[in-house]
C-alpha cells in the first residue's frame, strides 16, 4: 500500500515552510496606503475650506467650478502619468493644448461645426504626440530635449495662427456644453468626460498588456527588450496617448472658455507632472497610479480654490504648491529607500 508523501520540512526549524506572499500584494498594499493618505489630505482641505468660507466653498456652484477646472488638467495628467511611468517626460503638453485649441477655433475650422472643432483638436494633439514619439523612440533624442523643442515650436505656431488675438467660438452646439442646461444630474459634461478618461486610463494601465508593458519599460528598458517588448514602439504609443489627451483637454478648454488663445494651457505641464508625483508616480519610472494622479489634481485645484476664496495672492499659492511637490518627492525617496 502506497504511503502518503509528507511535505518537505525545514531542517533548521523542523516546520513546514510557509509560502511567501506574492510581491504584487505588497505593491497593492502600498498603493492603498498612498490612496488613503491622499484621500485624507483632500478631506482635510475640504474641511478647511468649509470652515474658512462655508457659504462660498460648499456652494454647489463652487464645487462644480472646481471639478470643471480640474477636468481639463486632469485629462492631461492621465496621459502624463503613462509617460512618466515609462520613464519619460513630456514638457510640451501645455503648448500642445494651446496649439490644438487655436487650430480648432479658426474661422475655417468652425465652418465644419462641432465635429470639425473636435476632430481638429484631437488630430493636432495626436500629430504633436507623433512627432514627440518619433524623435524620442526612433530618433534617440532625450525626452526632455525633444518635448522642450515641441513646447517652443507649438507655442510659436499657436501665436502665429492667432496673431496674438483671441478667437471666439461661434458654434452653438459647442458653447451649449458649457451651459448649466447641459448638466447631467447636476454634473457638468466636462467632468463626465474627465471621469470617462480616468476610468479608461485606469483599465488600460491595470488590466491590459499595454499597461504591463508600460510599467516594464519604465522599470528596466533592457529587461523589457529581452522579454520581447518592442520598447521603441511602446514609447511611440505612449507619446501618441499623451498627445490624444492634450487634444481632448484642448476641446474641453474650448467649451469652458468659449475661445481659443495662444496662452491656453500655460504651465499645464508643471501641474500635470506635480499631480502625478503627488499621486505616487516615480519620476524614474516603473511605478504609478491613475487614481493617485487624479487625486493629486483634485488636491491642487482645491488648494487653489481655497486660496482664491480667502483672497490670498497667487504667489502664495505657487509657494504652497512648491512645498507640496518637495514633500511628495521626499516621501517618495524615503519609500524607495525602505523597499
Amino acid at each position: 500500500m502506497t504511503q502518503p508523501v509528507s511535505p518537505p520540512r525545514d531542517s533548521r526549524t523542523d516546520k513546514v515552510p510557509q509560502a511567501q506572499p506574492p510581491a504584487w500584494r505588497g505593491l497593492m498594499a502600498r498603493a492603498d496606503v498612498r490612496t488613503l493618505s491622499l484621500l485624507g489630505v483632500l478631506a482635510v482641505l475640504i474641511l478647511v475650506g468649509g470652515i474658512t468660507k462655508p457659504d462660498e466653498f460648499l456652494d454647489t456652484r463652487n464645487l462644480q467650478l472646481v471639478l470643471t477646472q480640474a477636468s481639463v488638467v486632469g485629462v492631461v495628467t492621465v496621459g502624463m502619468t503613462f509617460v512618466i511611468i515609462s520613464g519619460g517626460i513630456d514638457l510640451s503638453v501645455g503648448a500642445i493644448v494651446a496649439l490644438a485649441s487655436v487650430w480648432a477655433t479658426t474661422v475655417a475650422t468652425q465652418e465644419y461645426g462641432f465635429a470639425g472643432i473636435l476632430f481638429t483638436a484631437l488630430i493636432v494633439g495626436v500629430g504633436c504626440g507623433l512627432v514627440n514619439g518619433v524623435l524620442i523612440a526612433y530618433g534617440a533624442m532625450v525626452p526632455f530635449i525633444a518635448t522642450l523643442a515641441m513646447l517652443a515650436s507649438a507655442r510659436g505656431l499657436a501665436l502665429q495662427i492667432t496673431d496674438g488675438k483671441t478667437q471666439i467660438v461661434t458654434v452653438p452646439s459647442v458653447l451649449d456644453l458649457g451651459e448649466r442646461d447641459a448638466y447631467i444630474l447636476g454634473i457638468p459634461p466636462l467632468v463626465l468626460v474627465f471621469a470617462v478618461v480616468t476610468v479608461i486610463g485606469w483599465l488600460v494601465l491595470n488590466r491590459t498588456t499595454f499597461g504591463r508593458r508600460t510599467v516594464a519599460v519604465g522599470g528596466n528598458p533592457e529587461a523589457a527588450r529581452l522579454a520581447g517588448i518592442d520598447v521603441r514602439r511602446q514609447r511611440l504609443y505612449l507619446y501618441l496617448l499623451s498627445g490624444l489627451c492634450c487634444g481632448i483637454a484642448a476641446f474641453l478648454l474650448i467649451v469652458l472658455s468659449g475661445s481659443g488663445q495662444n496662452t491656453n494651457g500655460n504651465l499645464y505641464e508643471l501641474d500635470a507632472i506635480a499631480a502625478a508625483i503627488i499621486g505616487g508616480t516615480l519620476l524614474t519610472g516603473g511605478r504609478g497610479t491613475i487614481t493617485g494622479s487624479v487625486l493629486g489634481v483634485l488636491i491642487f485645484f482645491t488648494i487653489t480654490n481655497i486660496f482664491a476664496l480667502n483672497n490670498l495672492q497667487s504667489d502664495v499659492q505657487q509657494i504652497a504648491k512648491g512645498a507640496i511637490i518637495v514633500a511628495a518627492v521626499l516621501v517618495q525617496r524615503r519609500t524607495a529607500s525602505t523597499t
